[in-house]
């Protein structure tokens, strides 16, 4: 099996000043669950090379086990500091794709036309599409082959307005996930702030937060269409 996992390359924080990029946890616990499944696994953002790390997310509250795991493997930060660049990622070479989260999507890959068209030529092939915490706002554009929202009556979940407001961060996002999802017509749904939850609807998974990222990988891998990969 052969995953594709897209990090954003997006590192200012909207007019804070501070700096923000991918949530570490949310590409380690997924870089794990598929590596120790004997994935192949290839990394790409927008601008390809090292993507921007959200600082917080590597602050002692937000480590886990994986997050060490990745801060002390020499190959992962290897691969992680020589990204493709996504203009030059194929769907064709791939069995499915990941996109973790962290607030730098939701300024990048978003609006990213060729994320857009990557994502839409996954489901057009039959191939299942995951994204954690914020990375669910990156579907905001992207259309099925008869031109409606890709979301449009699928079960979602994604980055919820209590989490945006307990981060103090609602007024500086350029939009917010949960809201985003519901006007495209997404059957959005959450649990308790910061709780796993993650919901699948055919060939599309999405995970609540953070602590979604183990399980939304986990649940990927049962996929039926990956079953024979």
């Amino acid at each position: 099996m052969k995953v594709l996992m897209v990090l954003t390359s997006h590192d200012q924080l909207g007019n804070t000043g501070r700096t923000t990029g991918f949530w570490l946890e949310e590409l380690a616990a997924p870089y794990y669950a598929f590596k120790d499944a004997g994935a192949e696994i290839v990394l790409a953002s927008p601008k390809g090379g090292q993507p921007p790390l959200d600082p917080k997310s590597n602050e002692p509250a937000n480590q886990t086990e994986m997050t060490h795991r990745f801060e002390g493997d020499a190959d992962a930060k290897a691969q992680l500091a020589a990204t493709l660049r996504l203009d030059s990622v194929s769907q064709e070479d791939f069995d499915t794709v990941f996109y973790p989260g962290g607030h730098g999507p939701l300024w990048d890959l978003a609006e990213d036309k060729n994320s857009i068209a990557l994502i839409e030529s996954f489901i057009a092939a039959g191939k299942p599409v995951a994204l954690v915490c914020h990375a669910p706002g990156v579907l905001r554009h992207v259309v099925t082959k008869d031109g409606a929202p890709l979301v449009e009556g699928k079960k979602v979940t994604g980055f919820t307005n209590s989490e945006e407001a307990a981060v103090g961060l609602t007024e500086i996002v350029p939009f917010l996930v949960e809201d985003e999802l519901k006007a495209k017509g997404g059957v959005y749904s959450k649990t308790e702030d910061w709780a796993p939850y993650v919901v699948s609807d055919g060939l599309l998974i999405t995970g609540q937060n953070p602590a979604s990222s183990a399980p939304a990988a986990a649940l990927l891998l049962k996929h039926p269409a990956l079953a024979t990969k």
